[in-house]
């Protein structure tokens, strides 16, 4: 059987192509990655599926010097492999075993290595070493992953599988070699080849009893789950322990592995591949490692650290602008850059977003993009990657362009994999917040609104699941909290439920709408909290009913007004004016806002040095303005505000803000009269520009344009004396001709 064995690897890979595709180079010093026989880096953001073994074969006819050199470094680095925190969390006598082997090989290695003397027809033997040992070191990398290791305990049969095949690959390879190679080096290296030989095929690679242990262990506790039971604490703790989980941190870490293999196979099957069979249990951990990290641990030990979710200046290096790593659009850290054809770089999800709503032009530049493909950024991802390490966070695998239904929402009722056991799960670690809301301490009401807060973020399930807990009401008595972190989180959890329609209505019922204003109005409040504040009352204006409740507050508009006027950053603005936007859609709101000064603060805005994207959403908000009469006029007797908004039309990149301005424009000579058509009608460059939208704008964008030039031209024919001769209406060039618009 041993014979057998042997032959049918060495036939096999007798029969293998060997694909040239790395050129003899000189070799690195021993230990180095960057060896000429190294794996190639692959710079594309999907990362090599765990327990998936790739390696690159050497080039055919490659000289035996520099692939031996290369041997001597992989095996050095396979070698001083010792696990995370000194040992591996799973197959702990099989991981060491295989670093035992790679120390007898690299001792073999070196002994050759002097001599400097191994002929071609060794070529073939060391080729197939050298896959084996590629192969080797990505399980070992593996089996030591932190994050990852709850899915190689479940996985510990693969695991061992994988980890035989390599190193009986090694075995066959050793036998392979040609006697006079091993023989003419020394008589150690005959013995030492032997060695590695018989190691390798002797080695016992099979789940530890520890392992077997702790599986038995999840699939009872999943069971316990099932029958809607909680599980016994020591049961839950004996798990983590055998796979080295002993903190807050590290649960969350293990959460953020998960949830990645999960979108990973759900891209898969969106791709129209099979929908895989580990979706169930995937989820099924997730919702166990959830319930740990809520229920088993008392405090979070991060509090200092990176959250990828939260604006990257608060841990941002001086050398880095800490604008240049957040999304254009989200305004948020980045954790799958992409580039566009413009150039431009966007979140991947975000920009994902943008192109399936039927925009076709860059969002920061205006051009129209040649083509939608995304390109990862793979520098850019690389900085932002060691940074967070560096703070000790990883940055999840965001690989797909599905990543933009935000990744937990694969929780979702209506997603058939988040089985009986994940639910009970999720429904018993929802509660045990709950509960921390309404008799914890300080610090457990700290810890409770945090988890909400991350819960809530990016899973509709859980989002359902505390509307249905009935934990609006709860976080908005925490508001008045003297706590600042209580508040933060407090106010962030009521965020993501509002963006629920069960959450919406809960708040409302519950009278929350007058404790958000609070919170917006109140000083000293964070500018964080602030914020996520005014987005509530964002989500909560697409109820018409709810907008004109809010209007009733008489601080609420004049407060939002003033943040757009004064607010400390970007995103603070722009929440403040997407707020208001929603708002106005009750008629009645439109007064209280003219009242406040909204068009001299827009205006003053857009007279400014400001970023494209903040003078678009100026114009736009000043056009919902405009649509009332009393709004109107308000534009029309703000100074300079007409002219400059001519001016911005004709200079805009962005499509949607000349889309606003012309229907603003509209919206001016409807409610203003002839008067402000003929004013129009003298402004310099608006025909050309409005021709120009004619001719190229998107259909809405040429109907207003042509609506507008219709206007014009018969207030400039009705306002000519019949006896004088037909001219032109006044164009900013000499030559150009009037055409009126069908």
């Amino acid at each position: 059987m041993y014979v057998h064995f042997q032959t049918s690897l060495t036939r096999k890979f007798m029969r293998r192509p060997i694909l040239p595709s790395i050129l003899a180079r000189a070799p690195g010093p021993a230990g180095s990655s960057s060896s000429p026989m190294a794996p190639r880096i692959n710079l594309q953001p999907r990362r090599r599926r765990l327990l998936s073994l790739p390696a690159v074969c050497p080039c055919e006819g490659i000289a035996p010097e520099p692939l031996l050199a290369s041997l001597v470094s992989l095996a050095a680095d396979v070698a001083s492999r010792r696990g995370a925190s000194g040992d591996f969390p799973v197959l702990r006598r099989g991981a060491r075993q295989a670093v035992r082997i790679a120390g007898l090989l690299l001792a073999f290695l070196e002994e050759l290595t002097p001599t400097a003397a191994v002929p071609s027809s060794a070529g073939l033997a060391l080729t197939e070493l050298h896959v084996a040992m590629q192969k080797l070191r990505f399980l070992l990398t593996d089996c030591e992953h932190r994050g990852a290791r709850l899915w190689l305990l479940v996985n510990a049969g693969l695991a061992a599988s994988e980890l035989r095949l390599a190193l009986g690959s090694v075995a066959a390879a050793m036998d392979a070699l040609p006697r006079s190679v091993v023989e003419g080096a020394s008589v150690e290296a005959g013995e030492l080849a032997r060695l590695v030989s018989d190691q390798a095929w002797r080695a016992v690679v099979r789940p530890d009893a520890g392992d077997e242990l702790a599986m038995r262990s999840v699939r009872s506790i999943m069971d316990q789950f099932r029958h809607g039971g909680p599980p016994e604490a020591e049961d839950a703790m004996r798990v983590l322990s055998r796979i080295g989980v002993g903190s807050w941190l590290e649960c969350s870490e293990e959460i953020a592995f998960l949830d990645s293999e999960l979108t990973a196979r759900l891209d898969d099957a969106r791709d129209g591949n099979s929908y895989s069979s580990d979706v169930v249990l995937i989820n099924n951990l997730m919702a166990f490692m959830v319930y740990c990290r809520v229920v088993l641990f008392d405090r979070i030990d991060a509090d200092q650290k990176a959250d990828p979710v939260r604006p990257a200046a608060a841990w941002c290096p001086e050398w880095i602008r800490p604008e240049t790593l957040q999304c254009p659009i989200t305004l948020e850290l980045m954790t799958d850059p992409v580039t566009v054809s413009t150039g431009q770089t966007y979140d991947r999800a975000s920009i994902t977003r943008w192109i399936k709503a039927g925009c076709r032009t860059c969002p920061v530049t205006g051009e129209r993009l040649r083509t939608t493909d995304l390109v990862p950024n793979a520098a850019l991802r690389g900085i932002i990657e060691r940074m967070l390490l560096s703070n000790g966070v990883s940055l999840p695998d965001q690989s797909s362009s599905a990543r933009h239904q935000n990744h937990g929402d694969v929780a979702s009722p209506a997603v058939p994999s988040f089985s009986a056991s994940a639910a009970a799960a999720a429904e018993l670690a929802v509660a045990h917040v709950v509960a921390q809301f309404k008799r914890g301490s300080t610090e457990e009401r700290r810890k409770a609104t945090c988890e909400a807060r991350r819960l809530s973020k990016h899973s509709l399930y859980y989002r359902a699941r505390f509307v249905e807990a009935n934990a609006v009401p709860w976080l908005l008595c925490l508001l008045a909290t003297t706590d600042a972190a209580v508040q933060d989180n407090a106010v962030a959890s009521l965020l993501n439920l509002s963006k629920h329609p069960g959450g919406r209505a809960a708040l409302v019922e519950a009278g929350g709408i007058g404790l958000v204003v609070d919170v917006i109005t109140v000083v000293g409040a964070k500018a964080e909290t602030q914020q996520n504040a005014v987005a509530i009352l964002f989500y909560l204006s697409s109820n018409a009913e709810y907008a004109e409740e809010i209007g009733r507050f008489p601080e609420a508009i004049p407060k939002l007004v003033e943040l757009i006027r004064a607010g400390s950053t970007h995103r603070g603005r722009k929440n403040a004016m997407v707020s208001l936007y929603g708002l106005l859609q009750c008629p009645d709101n439109h007064a209280k806002a003219v009242d406040a000064g909204a068009v001299a603060v827009l205006a003053s805005l857009l007279s400014g040095d400001h970023e494209e994207d903040l003078a678009g959403d100026t114009v736009s908000l000043l056009a919902r303005i405009a649509e009332q009469p009393a709004g109107a006029q308000a534009v029309l007797a703000c100074p300079g505000l007409v002219p400059r908004l001519v001016e911005f039309l004709a200079a805009s990149a962005s499509r949607s803000g000349k889309d606003h301005c012309v229907g603003l424009l509209v919206s001016l000579c409807r409610h203003g009269g002839d008067k402000v058509v003929a004013l129009l009608g003298k402004m310099p460059g608006l025909m050309a520009s409005l021709y120009s939208l004619v001719a190229e704008g998107s259909p809405l964008t040429i109907k207003k344009a042509r609506a507008l030039l219709n206007v014009i031209h018969r207030q400039y024919e009705l306002s000519r004396p019949s006896s004088s001769p037909p001219a032109p209406v006044p164009a900013p060039d000499a030559g150009d001709r009037v055409i009126r618009a069908l």
